[in-house]
């Protein structure tokens, strides 16, 4: 199978949809002239021309706001953030208005459109460019959140989230644009609320999502020169979240460990934690252990942000304790 960068598997799947779909377009800051901030949607303005792919000033309340009301008149748009920590200046487009516009209007109006960019750390960049929103926008009703650790689930996920009747927020990672994986060149989708199990094991569950998969990935490594069989699970999508793939996984192995990149309080392994207590309680033979970044804002310096963030030695490290109750 062919291998391909994760902006052009994002790419593809904005092409196809739009090529089905003349009412799907995309808009963003710098999408058009520029070829994207990260050349995600290269090539795209020569094919579709400026009234499917539009360049917007840089005014995220604003373009997100134009996006709703598009997506209420019968459009489809993808609403790009160059990061969504400039969402929040859009949040109150996203939350008080495209994610209870269907409720509101008691299913006059629904809001099919994608929020769409990378979240999380990407290096140096500082506290006010380096959070994890997946929990907030998760906290949400009317929303969906799709988070992919791989080109081929950014691929099937996103062409799943162009499709949805719902606003679905897609959060990529900016250093993961440039990773390569195997993608089918036929269509596929995939479906949003489904995880995945990346490996099966029989010692412990250990779950993740987007960029963490990657370290998960180097953990499960580690872990296997001690012999410590895990079972990966990768989540795609973080509202609605699978809780069978989770607890069932749990009644197998009877350990979990939860990593994600966003801060402890109130996060998705909070949550995840909770659901398996309350439904595999009787299962568990150690407390669930997470691994997450530091409760602080995000240092600039390279040797604070590898201190901040979860690494694998950190993972290995509550893999282990739940195994051996260190």
């Amino acid at each position: 199978m062919r291998e391909i960068q994760f902006r052009e598997a994002l790419r593809e799947a904005m092409n196809e949809e739009m090529r089905r779909d003349e009412r799907v377009f995309l808009l963003g800051e710098e999408v058009a002239e520029y070829n994207g901030a990260y050349k995600v949607s290269q090539g795209m303005l020569a094919e579709f021309g400026p009234r499917r792919v539009i360049d917007t000033p840089i005014a995220e309340l604003g373009f997100a706001g134009i996006a709703v009301g598009a997506a209420m008149n019968g459009l489809r748009p993808i609403c790009e953030f160059m990061t969504f920590n400039f969402s929040l200046v859009a949040i109150d487009q996203v939350i008080n208005s495209a994610a209870k516009m269907n409720s509101m209007s008691a299913g006059q109006f629904t809001c099919p459109m994608v929020f769409r960019g990378p979240t999380g750390s990407a290096g140096q960049l500082g506290a006010q460019h380096s959070q994890n929103f997946e929990n907030w926008y998760a906290n949400t009703p009317g929303l969906k959140v799709v988070v992919p650790s791989n080109p081929h689930d950014a691929k099937g996920l996103l062409k799943s989230a162009i499709r949805d009747e719902n606003p679905v927020i897609f959060m990529e990672s900016e250093q993961m644009y440039g990773l390569k994986g195997e993608v089918p060149e036929e269509e596929y989708l995939l479906p949003i609320g489904k995880a995945h199990i990346a490996k099966a094991g029989s010692d412990v569950t250990l779950v993740s999502f987007g960029k963490m998969m990657l370290r998960a990935y180097d953990a499960l490594a580690e872990l296997e020169k001690d012999g410590i069989s895990v079972e990966l699970i990768d989540l795609r999508s973080v509202r609605p979240i699978d809780y069978d793939t989770v607890i069932n996984s749990v009644k197998k192995t009877n350990r979990l460990v939860i990593l994600e990149e966003a801060w402890p309080l109130a996060s998705i392994s909070s949550e995840l934690g909770y659901m398996v207590q309350r439904r595999a309680f009787d299962y568990l033979d150690a407390p669930v252990q997470r691994v997450t970044s530091q409760d602080v804002p995000l240092p600039y310096a390279a040797t604070l942000v590898e201190a901040y963030l979860p690494s694998v030695a950190s993972t290995v490290q509550a893999v282990k304790s739940v195994c051996y109750r260190l």
